[in-house]
Parts: structure tokens; sequence; C-alpha cells
């Protein structure tokens, strides 16, 4: 089950923007050496794989998407009035 945020739907962010980087250079990293290393150390290389995946939160769109919402964090602010939604820079900097 994903986490959500109410009525704005999945999120995927980070506690914070170094933690996330971690995770995708921890997901990516086990992705690519588990393929990578399959000719030298067979398929006890595979067992790379979910800890890749976890890391990534299920996938890396997921991840990207992650990243996009820790970064916005606290400067985007989403508002609908009469059917009509628009996006606003709050200004705020963490």
């Amino acid at each position: 089950m994903k986490p959500t945020t109410g009525a704005d739907g999945p999120d995927f962010a980070s506690a914070s923007l170094p933690r996330h980087l971690v995770r995708g250079l921890i997901g990516f990293g086990s992705l690519i050496a588990a393929l990578a290393l399959l000719p030298v150390t067979g398929p006890v290389s595979l067992l790379l794989l979910p800890v890749g995946v976890l890391a990534l939160r299920g996938c890396p769109m997921c991840w990207a998407i992650g990243l996009m919402q820790t970064i916005s964090r606290g400067r985007l602010q989403r508002s609908c009035e009469d059917g009509r939604c628009t996006l606003t820079t709050t200004g705020g900097h963490r």
C-alpha cells in the first residue's frame, strides 16, 4: 500500500533530499550491479534485484516522482476553486 497525502494522491517523497538521493544510489546501484555481475557470479547476483526494488519503492519512476515531490515540498501549493486548479509558488525554502 502506498502512502497518500489525502486527496492529492500518492506521496513518494522522502524526509530530505539527501535521504532520497541515497535511496536512489542504493536502488539504481543494486539494479545495475545485479545485471553487471551476472557473468561473474552467476544467478547469485540476482539477489541484489529485491534490494534495488525496495530502495526505489517499487520502480524507478516511483523514485523519480518522489524526487520531484521531495524537491517541491513546501515550495509549491496547489489550490482548486470553481473547477479550476492552479499551482503557485509559496516562496518558502527549507
